[in-house]
């Protein structure tokens, strides 16, 4: 089976070629500009395609004939599917633009796909990538894969060449043709991958600063909105894969949706949870009136002095094109009739949005936002300077290493996962910055000297040790009898891991008279929190190394900070479910302590709660341990040490009176 592929390097087009080559014996034909040739070598490096399956056809879709009359006549006769995605989606075109490809490029491509049938053979079948976006933003009630022109509003460049493209294809092409039109395409459901901010993703920033910003326990007020027709990219390209090669539906168009989508408010509350951010929105209905009299209200307003300008200046500072939050108060109900029968059996469908919307987040977080902020003094401080940071793959220390690379330090990046820890470095990289990754089991003594003997061999020297690598068990002592083994790995990593690093880079620190020994320890060390003694053990044996190792070396200019870091929400404390409904720092908030650590070189850092309970704690011990005893039995245990313990295992959810505790007494790990 033989493919040809426009827009073939876009987002949804690199799915699609890799899906068509898992084809048996498919051969894909890419067609772009010559000026892209970079593009099509990294495609074919990406997918690991080789030459002869996976060929590029210069031309270019805006230009009549498309391809040169040489590339018409070898393709002439032998192409079965002709797929159609190239064209502009960008929310802030011009209409010019939107016509030269959307409209003209279409009109092009129909052109040649007469040029390349065959009467010999069955003709090529046309497969063009249209949208939701048909209906317009204005149109009221269900929408249908079998309507089309049922006299809908098309005011944006975007929805009006969307609809034209369409028609070109319904009224031209004199091939077979079928017309797929996603709804709002996301990212991967798997993977969370993708390119570019569209559609949800505007909203991110907004959502990530409600995050860092307000507590998680603080009610919100949004509006429903309409319904959001979201749809992840596998299930677009595997749909359309699958309704491509059915025999049957030629001249039909399918809608690609999820089931009963979201309203714009349930969108966002969903991913306000993906992120962790305050899981108490109420949304207020914003359909109690007509579409009509909605118009009426637009037209009234737009009468307003200004109020063109206010309108794009609110979209400008939230970062959000005018078209988008225009669409928030979507009227449209998309059924996808002809979708469903044609995927009837297949097993393909289109898991809902709660099911993968952290994957979305947490790729946008570790991809996509690397609008990383960093103090001039921070610069001053690392600038040329080397920086080993352990636990670097994610969380904590890799945000770290975002900021360290964009301050203009070389990065030594450590973690166990070498895919995990090339995939940070390589984003590190991006952003400008100089990173290198160092694979190393730090639970493995030997695996650590190899380690640091490769970074001194590299960079010669250290200047900055960030040992923020570490493991954590909650669980009780007598939820613990049986496990020893747990308190002999935590001390493992978390100490002697810890100290081995010191150790092996001590030496070239005190040579240079040069040098800064960061350890993120616990709040845990300081209020003492029951159900975690041996990770409270291990960062408390790593703070009284540091506190006799401090003097030792004062006169080598050697520093040594401790960080007493609060909970911070980081794939550590992930599967304790709990802790969804207790306060916790952001990976950057927890870096910005790093910063400050390094910056200031202080003894140590510690939130105000921590410092209150270590001075309690030595006024009022036993004060303390009432506290403490009380709240011990407020928070449950985990399941898996419930089921340990040989009890009846209980909800992880605490009650109203630990959420409120929690609240007041934020950081601690409960």
């Amino acid at each position: 089976m033989k493919y040809l592929v426009t827009g073939a390097t876009g987002f949804i087009g690199r799915f699609l070629v890799e899906r068509l080559l898992a084809r048996r014996a498919a051969t894909v034909y890419v067609l772009m500009r010559r000026a892209s040739s970079a593009k099509m070598d990294a495609l074919r490096e990406a997918l690991g395609a080789d030459e002869e399956r996976l060929i590029p056809v210069w031309g270019d879709i805006t230009r009549d004939g498309v391809i040169d009359a040489t590339a018409r006549e070898e393709l002439a006769g032998t192409i079965d599917h002709i797929f159609h995605l190239a064209a502009v989606y960008d929310m802030n075109m011009t209409d010019a633009e939107a016509d030269r490809v959307n409209n003209q490029g279409t009109a092009n491509m129909v052109a040649l796909a007469h040029a390349l049938a065959n009467e010999s053979r069955r003709k090529p079948v046309f497969h063009h990538m249209s949208s939701v976006a048909i209906a317009g933003a204005d149109y009221e009630g269900v929408f249908t894969d079998d309507m089309f022109d049922v006299g809908q509003q098309l005011h944006h460049p975007y929805y009006r060449t969307k609809f034209e493209s369409e028609a070109i294809v319904r009224e031209r092409a004199q091939v077979p043709w079928k017309v797929y039109r996603p709804g709002m395409v996301v990212g991967h459901s798997k993977t969370g991958q993708i390119d570019k901010i569209d559609g949800p993703y505007y909203f991110f920033p907004a959502i990530k600063a409600l995050r860092d910003n307000l507590p998680k326990w603080l009610p919100l007020l949004g509006i429903e909105g309409g319904r959001m027709p979201v749809v992840p990219v596998d299930y677009v390209v595997e749909a359309m894969v699958h309704i491509a090669h059915k025999r049957s539906g030629e001249g039909q168009a399918y809608f690609l949706i999820q089931p009963d989508p979201p309203t714009a408010g349930a969108m966002l509350k969903t991913f306000v949870r993906a992120a962790h951010g305050p899981d108490v929105i109420h949304n207020l209905p914003s359909q109690q009136w007509s579409a009509a009299t909605e118009r009426q209200i637009k037209q009234l307003v737009g009468r307003l002095p200004m109020a063109g300008w206010v309108e794009k200046r609110l979209a400008k500072t939230m970062g959000i094109p005018v078209s988008i939050l225009g669409y928030i108060n979507n009227r449209a109900i998309f059924d996808d009739a002809n979708t469903r029968a044609a995927l009837s059996g297949s097993g393909i469908h289109c898991p809902k949005l709660s099911d993968y919307a952290e994957t979305l987040w947490r790729y946008w977080e570790m991809h996509i936002d690397c609008d990383v902020e960093v103090p001039a003094t921070l610069v001053r401080r690392v600038s040329g300077r080397v920086v080993v940071i352990t636990g670097a793959s994610s969380g904590i220390g890799f945000m770290t290493a975002k900021k360290m690379a964009r301050a203009g330090a070389t990065v030594c990046m450590i973690a166990r996962n070498p895919d995990k820890l090339e995939e940070t470095r390589a984003i590190v990289e991006r952003m400008g910055g100089r990173a290198f990754a160092y694979p190393c089991d730090l639970s493995r003594l030997e695996a650590i000297d190899e380690c640091t003997a490769t970074i001194l061999r590299d960079h010669h020297h250290v200047d900055i040790l960030v040992n923020n690598a570490g493991h954590s068990i909650r669980r009780a002592v007598f939820e613990s009898l049986g496990r020893f083994h747990d308190y002999e790995r935590t001390m493992q990593l978390n100490y002697f891991g810890a100290i081995r690093m010191i150790f092996n880079l001590l030496p070239s620190m005190a040579k240079r008279r040069a040098g800064h020994i960061i350890n993120i320890s616990s709040i845990g060390v300081l209020t003492n929190a029951p159900r975690f003694s041996a990770y409270v053990a291990s960062k408390a044996a790593l703070d009284a190394f540091s506190r006799c190792l401090s003097p030792e070396v004062a006169s080598r200019n050697i520093h040594l900070t401790t960080i007493y870091m609060p909970l911070v929400r980081t794939p550590m404390i992930a599967p304790t479910k709990l802790y969804d409904y207790v306060p916790a720092l952001t990976p950057e908030q927890a870096a910005d302590m790093i910063v400050d650590a390094i910056i200031d070189r202080p003894k140590s850092i510690a939130s105000p709660l921590g410092t209150t309970a270590q001075v309690s704690y030595a006024m009022w011990p036993k004060l303390n341990d009432f506290v403490l005893h009380k709240a011990f039995h407020m928070f449950p245990s985990s399941k898996a040490a419930q089921g340990y313990a040989g009890r009846k295992t209980q909800p992880e959810k605490p009650d109203i009176r630990a959420r409120l505790l929690a609240a007041i007494l934020p950081g601690p790990y409960w």
